[in-house]
């Protein structure tokens, strides 16, 4: 069975999202006339204009609570208008793995954008974090509507690049004006030097790196600081380093490691600190059950904690 393309606008109300999609789907590149079901999570002051004609094969169901994304329901939806695709226009207030988790074996989001009011954006961040986190981690692309000159580029670009390095940005002021960001994101380490050195507070942005990107590591040699953790399931030689990384606030705050392998008779103590130097390899091992980032010990001796416990993007 082909899968089902999942076409995914997320964002919190009225930034857009609406006239985006009806927009898109009067662009004849788009659609074609392929049978369409239309997802609507949630009812701004904006209706679709369901007397176009680009409108006429696609089918608008409404879901109310979150409780409603079930493999089932989604699956009926599908079947009852015959869809040959999804496009999904999410409730900025329902967490993105109640769709993701649900979604019938078929269904694969081909792309995911995100739509934010630039004049309520930093409101939403600064008071419900984890809702911008989640929204941000996973689009291709972030759009913030009503964009003026006298906003801050920068502020918004670093809101984003706290949890995505990937994620394009766009700003939009109106009348047909779209600029894409621009500004430069250096890694704040040299990926080039013989031996990676990263300072302390490097760490959260060097692990997001090498989880996104990390074929770009294979064969580099890398020295941090970290906590060791031995798992007498593993492997024997093998053990956890790596250190607590806080993403948008106190409860998503997780231990962020990679697999470590090392002499048998030469294991970390549990849960201390080490300053250790690394060969990394990006390979198969059935820990992660496909390939990864593998960090091969080349020296390893105690150290003291580092002073922020916690490593953040900021």
């Amino acid at each position: 069975m082909e899968d089902l393309p999942v076409y995914l606008f997320t964002g919190f109300l009225e930034a857009g999202k609406t006239k985006f999609i009806q927009e898109t789907l009067g662009d004849k590149r788009f659609n074609d006339g392929e049978r369409t079901l239309l997802l609507l999570c949630e009812e701004g002051e904006l209706e679709y204009d369901t007397t176009l004609p680009c409108m006429e094969n696609v089918f608008i169901e409404t879901l109310e609570h979150e409780s409603d994304l079930t493999p089932r329901v989604l699956d009926y939806l599908e079947k009852k208008h015959r869809a040959e695709r999804v496009l999904v226009e999410y409730n900025g207030m329902w967490q993105l793995s109640s769709l993701y988790d649900n979604m019938p074996d078929a269904w694969a989001v081909c792309q995911e954008f995100l739509f934010v009011d630039a004049s309520t954006f930093l409101g939403y961040n600064a008071n419900m974090r984890s809702l911008v986190v989640d929204k941000l981690s996973s689009c291709e692309l972030v759009v913030f509507n009503r964009f003026t000159e006298s906003m801050d580029k920068m502020e918004f670009h670093k809101i984003v690049r706290g949890v995505s390095r990937r994620t394009d940005i766009a700003y939009e002021y109106g009348e047909g004006r779209v600029e894409y960001d621009d500004i430069e994101d250096p890694l704040p380490y040299d990926l080039n030097a013989p031996v990676i050195e990263l300072k302390d507070e490097d760490y959260a942005i060097w692990y997001r790196d090498v989880s996104e990107e990390p074929k770009k590591y294979h064969g580099k040699i890398v020295e941090y600081k970290g906590m060791a953790i031995v798992n007498p399931r593993f492997k024997q030689g093998s053990f956890a380093f790596g250190r607590q990384v806080m993403t948008c606030c106190v409860d998503d705050i997780q231990f962020a490691s990679f697999l470590a392998q090392g002499e048998p008779n030469q294991l970390p103590e549990s849960r201390t600190w080490y300053k250790m130097r690394f060969k990394m390899e990006f390979k198969f091992h059935k820990l992660y059950g496909r390939k990864g980032p593998v960090l091969t010990v080349l020296s390893m001796e105690k150290t003291e904690p580092p002073k922020e416990a916690v490593a953040t993007f900021y």
